[in-house]
């Protein structure tokens, strides 16, 4: 089906079960918006909806399983630009390349320059708030009941539970506990002073036992 269609389409069905859901008296309004509870102020605001073009976004369906995870993965496992984009930073601001869906007949791949302010300003924006989690588990392995949802699926498929590796065995090496951050000049690991989040200021400078 042509988009275009597609778009008048579904433009024509949504509007029709609006109307109708405020006819059976399913919608509320409240505010500024408090007049669009009688018929014909609704009527009136929604008819200029009726000739303005809807856009409506088409796209072939996956290609099973596999396709959907290959497509979720490239924004769940992924930051606001890679290295691999950065070109330079200089005088002149930080250097990176983007590409252009919009441009159809040139090339796609550009270069932008924009000053450190706003280059990190546009990659903050990339950053989830505190509280928010990038996935979240639902269903069978959501987190308030995942070790029982899971025992009661393999009883239920008959499917036995792979044995765990004894971790403590005598015959296994342990390997040693890496540190996360190591100083790139000595090589020693380095010690978390304190961790900032958006809006906390920045604290007075820790106190060392012998300072002055």
């Amino acid at each position: 089906m042509s988009v275009r269609v597609l778009s008048r389409l579904f433009r024509r069905r949504f509007l029709e079960e609006l109307e109708a859901a405020h006819h059976a008296g399913q919608l509320q309004f409240f505010g500024e918006y408090a007049h669009l509870s009688d018929a014909s102020a609704f009527a009136k605001w929604l008819a200029p909806m009726r000739c303005c073009e809807w856009v409506v976004y088409a796209k072939r369906p996956f290609a099973g399983p596999q396709a959907v995870l290959a497509y979720l993965s490239r924004y769940t496992h992924r930051v606001a630009i890679a290295n691999s984009r950065l070109v330079s930073m200089d005088e002149r601001g930080v250097t990176f390349r983007w590409k252009d869906y919009r441009d159809k007949g040139g090339t796609r791949h550009k270069t932008m320059t924009l000053e450190p302010e706003e280059f990190m300003r546009r990659f903050l924006l990339h950053v989830l708030p505190g509280g928010f989690h990038r996935i979240r588990h639902y269903g069978l392995i959501a987190n308030n009941a995942r070790k029982e949802n899971l025992a009661r699926a393999r009883e239920l498929l008959h499917v036995v539970p792979a044995a765990v590796a004894d971790t403590n065995s005598a015959d296994e090496s342990v390997e040693p506990v890496r540190a996360t951050f190591v100083c790139a000049h000595c090589g020693a690991p380095m010690i978390i002073v304190q961790t900032f989040v958006r809006g906390q200021s920045i604290r007075a400078p820790p106190h060392v036992q012998g300072a002055p």
